[in-house]
């Protein structure tokens, strides 16, 4: 088993390394972004989780093409700019982004056109329903 010494506080003790090294989770609500992060944290889902608060945050670091994360959990329904107009943003970002970043679209509502729409896009991995759970998490493979 791998393990990881990175850690917010020293310590002499390895941590035993987690499925993704990096995610991303792009919600407008900072409730449900609080309960994600450390959802994946404590069940070794995710070594960093970087939280935006909007999909134009979420687009911004992608443009850096720095610290990319593996996973973009991505709300459907935000402000000023909806999951799908993050997407379609996607479409015009540099290749490595484009085949680096899986997305995973979530929603609160059980809409099958939101579905159908998510299902059709090539960058959308996975459609879930919230909250998030240790048991969701652990049959995510993308």
């Amino acid at each position: 088993m791998k393990t990881n010494t990175r850690s917010n506080h020293p310590t002499n003790e390895p941590v035993t390394s987690a499925r993704y090294e990096c995610i991303m989770l792009v919600d407008d609500n900072s409730i449900d972004n609080f309960i994600n992060k450390q959802l994946m944290e404590s069940c070794g889902f995710a070594s960093e989780v970087m939280v935006c608060q909007s999909a134009q945050e979420g687009l911004q670091h992608l443009m850096t093409g720095k610290n990319l994360p593996q996973v973009i959990f991505l709300d459907i329904n935000m402000p000023e700019m909806s999951g799908f107009d993050f997407l379609d943003a996607m479409q015009q970002m540099p290749e490595i982004v484009k085949h680096h970043c899986r997305v995973i679209m979530l929603s609160s509502s059980e809409s099958f056109k939101d579905l159908n729409r998510a299902n059709k896009n090539q960058f959308v991995r996975k459609f879930l329903n919230k909250p998030l759970t240790v048991d969701i998490l652990a049959a995510i493979k993308v």
